[in-house]
């Protein structure tokens, strides 16, 4: 395995909808369009062993940092949520970048933010991949497919951060008064809590992964998805998850996630009019992309051969 470094690829820098500047790698550019997007506690970093392979697989991965997250600014609108994410994420790929539909990948927050983008903005996600996150909130389709109620998540085991991050930020904050202590809180989630199968992040990955959050302004305003769940902070815009989909959806499911209720995959393949899957990937957790690298990769690549071909084909027909 190559060493982890944080500049492996060029990190590019636009300003999208004149409220914040968002950081973001390109790489395969003349491909067709994919974008990763990830979720808390992540940056752009989660993705760093998929850019290379999707990259070569002949897509254009673009892999953003949200906002107040990684490399990208604060908000000046102090909003961040998952409808300001996609919005966002839509203007950096379709009116900074210049593309007309994408193919879209995510877990976590990034899951939701991708699930409303495809609704907010009919026809711009053609595709999409979803895994290990919220479902949408379509109780009575749940119940009329016999999935029992999800277990409220303030008892569940793994809820203390939930409760604090959502309720309590700013003593949360001051507790955590150095970047070693904040950088803890963090790694817990790659670690201990168990969201991924044990073994699969080396001390050197969860160092990689929680470094940028050693910055308090930014691990203060990742919790603001969680201050926003918990109805202490506004959000932009309701985001569209009290809907089914009809966008062809790619269902992964790492089962070694003890944060994501294992009703995930059966909740997914109601809301997803046009569900493949769900698949489970055994040995994989909550960071399913890194975790199983090349399982995804070679998922996403295959869920994606036909318009690959297509886009290379039109390549090579415009060379003169």
């Amino acid at each position: 395995m190559e060493p982890l470094d944080p500049e492996a690829f060029e990190i590019h820098r636009a300003r999208v909808r004149e409220r914040v500047d968002l950081a973001f790698v390109r790489e395969g550019i003349g491909g067709f369009p994919l974008l990763l997007v990830h979720g808390y506690p992540e940056t752009k970093r989660i993705w760093w062993r998929n850019i290379k392979p999707l990259a070569e697989a002949g897509f254009e991965v673009i892999v953003p940092d949200l906002r107040g997250h990684g490399d990208s600014g604060l908000a000046d609108d102090d909003f961040y949520d998952v409808s300001a994410y996609s919005m966002d994420l839509y203007a950096l790929v379709h009116d900074v970048l210049g593309h007309s539909r994408c193919v879209t990948a995510g877990g976590d927050a990034g899951g939701p933010t991708l699930y409303d983008m495809s609704l907010r903005y009919p026809g711009f996600v053609i595709r999409q991949c979803i895994f290990n996150t919220v479902a949408p909130f379509l109780r009575e389709d749940y119940d009329a497919a016999g999935i029992a109620p999800e277990v409220d998540r303030e008892l569940a085991p793994t809820a203390d951060y939930f409760i604090r991050q959502g309720n309590d930020p700013e003593g949360l904050l001051a507790e955590l008064d150095t970047p070693e202590r904040r950088r803890a809180w963090v790694a817990a989630m790659y670690s201990h809590r168990l969201w991924a199968a044990r073994g699969t992040f080396t001390r050197e990955d969860i160092d990689f992964m929680t470094e940028p959050y050693a910055d308090p302004e930014k691990l203060r305003v990742s919790w603001g998805i969680y201050e926003t769940a918990a109805g202490k902070r506004p959000m932009e815009d309701m985001p569209r998850m009290l809907e089914r989909t009809d966008v062809p959806t790619l269902v992964l499911w790492g089962p070694e996630d003890n944060v994501v209720e294992a009703s995930f995959p059966a909740r997914m393949q109601v809301a997803c009019n046009e569900c493949i899957g769900p698949f489970t990937i055994a040995g994989a957790g909550h960071f399913l992309q890194w975790e199983a690298a090349h399982v995804f990769n070679q998922t996403l690549r295959y869920f994606c051969a036909d318009l690959l071909v297509t886009e290379s084909t039109e390549r090579r027909n415009s060379r003169p």
